[in-house]
């Protein structure tokens, strides 16, 4: 009976660890297994999509690498070429994820500009999330003309409720009576974070929303909308705040400006922290199963593994919840006319 509960504990533990890309690895196999590295490995963009190893088997989708030189030109070719960084191929290697330029004997030089315009797994997982969110909304909005009048059905009575409350809860209340030309963003946004989460969580999955750079241009889209919807309000309130006497403006102004620029930061900064910390969280129980090698340490950290698992879903769409919110937020102190308020009236 215990040898039978030992072999299913270990095919478990090796199936999951095997979504993570941790079995049959060349670094879980080795005597000098380096969590770390493992982990940031599948944490980080790359040149090519790995999903799973079992064995010699490797599952991995090979992607696009486009590199322009002005000194070489425009270079093509699939990152297959690579085999996983070990080989330079046409005058170029990947090191470490970073295209640099090498000359006949594999060495790196100098003075060659690289410009990298690959198609990187996280741009794939952009691709296929753009895809997927077209399909599901213009489904959601073929039947809302085909059950026009009548109770939604299908997939619209699913997301019909959340773009309600999305509407409701955050647009209008956070707005006011302009809402409504800010709705497509919120909406876009709510559901792009939240798909990209959940396709995240996959076993295979690219990290989307923990690369600082999305999470960048997200909070750099909000950040610019919110700048150029504000009105003379909103301005006058960073460069000459009502009911401030004028020789404190020298020590509010700035630090209003610099209020401009760290409520976008801390968009960008809290979605990339949180969706990057619950995918190490979960990669570091599943390596404690090859750090100690020991078949008793796989069902406390699968259940760890799995707990945690269940808190990246609800995370997921806590972490739409609130860039969507704060975004709204920004919207709303920006288009906020305090001049139709009684107690800005008095001036009048």
């Amino acid at each position: 009976m215990g040898t039978l509960i030992n072999k299913f504990l270990l095919t478990f533990s090796l199936l999951l660890a095997a979504g993570f890309g941790f079995a049959g690895s060349s670094e879980a196999d080795s005597e000098d297994f380096n969590p770390g590295s493992l982990i940031m490995h599948h944490i980080q963009d790359a040149h090519d999509w790995h999903f799973f190893d079992i064995g010699s088997f490797h599952a991995t989708l090979p992607l696009p690498v486009i590199i322009y030189s002005p000194q070489r030109g425009l270079t093509i070719f699939s990152s297959s070429r690579f085999e996983h960084g070990a080989v330079a191929y046409n005058g170029y290697k990947n090191v470490h994820e970073h295209i640099v330029a090498v000359d006949d004997n594999g060495m790196e030089v100098s003075g060659i500009d690289v410009y990298d315009f690959s198609i990187t797994k996280n741009v794939a997982s952009l691709i296929v999330s753009i895809t997927l969110l077209l399909f599901v909304f213009l489904q959601v909005a073929k039947g809302y003309q085909t059950n026009k009048g009548k109770a939604p059905s299908g997939i619209q009575s699913f997301f019909e409720p959340i773009i309600v409350f999305i509407r409701d809860d955050i647009g209008k209340n956070m707005i006011g009576e302009r809402y409504e030309k800010f709705m497509p963003y919120l909406l876009t946004v709510f559901f792009f974070i939240w798909f990209n989460n959940l396709l995240g969580l996959m076993p295979g999955g690219a990290n989307l929303t923990g690369n600082i750079a999305v999470t960048l241009c997200l909070a750099f889209i909000t950040f610019i909308i919110t700048s150029f919807v504000a009105n003379k309000y909103y301005w006058q309130h960073i460069f000459a705040t009502p009911g401030v006497p004028p020789v404190m403006l020298i020590i509010i102004v700035p630090i209003e400006i610099v209020g401009m620029f760290t409520k976008p930061f801390s968009l960008m900064i809290r979605l990339f922290a949180n969706i990057t910390a619950g995918h190490i969280i979960i990669l570091s129980f599943l390596a404690l199963i090859f750090i100690f090698k020991s078949i008793w340490v796989s069902p406390v950290s699968i259940a760890f593994g799995i707990f945690m698992s269940f808190m990246e879903l609800f995370v997921a769409i806590v972490q739409a919840y609130i860039f969507t919110l704060l975004s709204a937020m920004y919207f709303g102190s920006a288009v906020e006319d305090h001049g139709h308020h009684p107690d800005h009236d008095h001036g009048h």
